[in-house]
């Protein structure tokens, strides 16, 4: 990696005003409730009355809620917000509105206009860099062709930052996270490590090089969704976030009644991570995910700590996941390569129900 760097203050923020990371106990989609923890929050919690035209709701914790609102359209409807996981107040902006919009791709969708949330300690931070985050966000969604038609915001302790998004997408054409089929291809957008990266960049660990790195990735929108979508052999579909790759492969694998088999060796990793986590530096969200659903996980005898803290790494904004029939893989990476994501790989395969849920081979 090479030297350290802390990326510059806002120009026209307070002189005193504290790092953004150094105000949250959890920044990104690390900030997530652990997968067991949300489980028993949410247990007991259904029995209200489903309406017809709710194609997704809850059922199998898909990336957004989806409601048919007639026979072309259906509306995808999402909320997603966090606290810093960088300390440039443009960046987290960026990266919080390019998180949020992701779950309306990852149903095929396109989004159609968004909302922003915003809690903000106001006698900490000045206005100057809360209005630099609502900016980073107003740009990722001018980029994404969608307004910022209104929000919520309120003084809170720590810096929150997201948007409710919503977006349309045909009826036949959304694509749950459990569809995947026995046989189907696994493919991941974007490479692991953004945790890693978070992670290092709080203990003054992650170089110029590596920051830039992490900002191409969590600003990258996911655009590839609704030509995904429109491809006959794509079968599943979702974004790899908060419980890392294992945790939403095991969404994958658990809504399908099947077994996900990831093929480590070709999992695209982003440049360093794995030398940082060889050298500690991870997130405490890792060891919670694995906490969380370790069990249903079959791993290989000479796995060792470091390649777990990479599995389960907490992704923000991280890539979709994609489960298509064979002779579709071809037109997926096309798809990918075409909307600049050249890091995209097959990574796994969706097998018969095993022993587990989710089997890491290599």
């Amino acid at each position: 990696m090479s030297a350290t760097v802390t990326p510059p203050a806002t120009p026209t923020a307070r002189a005193a005003e504290p790092r953004l990371t150094s105000l949250s106990h959890g920044g990104g989609c690390g900030c997530k409730i652990a997968p067991g923890v949300l489980s028993d929050i949410l247990r007991g919690t259904g029995g209200l009355p489903v309406p017809p035209e709710l194609l997704v709701g809850i059922e199998t914790a898909d990336d957004a809620a989806v409601y048919q609102l007639n026979d072309e359209q259906a509306l995808v409807a999402t909320t997603d917000f966090f606290m810093p996981i960088v300390d440039d107040a443009r960046d987290f902006g960026r990266i919080a509105a390019t998180n949020a919009l992701s779950d309306v791709y990852a149903m095929g969708g396109r989004p159609i206009l968004a909302l922003a949330i915003v809690g903000m300690p106001i006698n900490v931070l000045s206005t100057a860099t809360i209005g630099q985050i609502l900016d980073g966000g107003a740009s990722v969604c001018r980029e994404a062709g969608i307004p910022i038609a209104g929000g919520h915001t309120i003084d809170s302790v720590e810096p929150i930052y997201g948007l409710v998004a919503l977006g349309l997408v045909h009826p036949q054409r959304v694509k749950r996270n459990a569809a995947a089929q026995p046989g189907d291809v696994l493919v991941l957008g974007k490479p692991l490590g953004v945790g890693i990266y978070s992670a290092a960049l709080k203990k003054d660990r992650l170089g110029a090089e590596g920051y830039a790195q992490m900002i191409a990735s969590t600003t990258r929108l996911n655009t590839p969704g609704p030509a995904l979508a429109l491809l006959p052999g794509v079968h599943a579909l979702t974004d790899v976030t908060g419980f890392a790759l294992a945790g939403h492969a095991l969404e994958l694998a658990r809504g399908a009644g099947l077994t996900v088999r990831i093929d480590w060796p070709a999992v695209p990793l982003l440049p360093g991570v794995r030398e940082l986590a060889a050298q500690g530096i991870v997130t405490g969200a890792s060891g919670r995910n694995w906490a969380a659903y370790g069990h249903d996980v079959a791993l290989p005898a000479a796995f060792g700590d470091t390649e777990r803290a990479l599995l389960t790494d907490p992704q923000t904004s991280g890539g979709l996941l994609v489960a298509c029939a064979p002779g579709a893989v071809d037109e997926v990476l096309a798809v990918f390569r075409q909307q600049g994501f050249g890091d995209a790989a097959v990574v796994g395969q969706v097998l018969p129900r095993g022993e587990r849920p989710l089997a890491v081979a290599g």
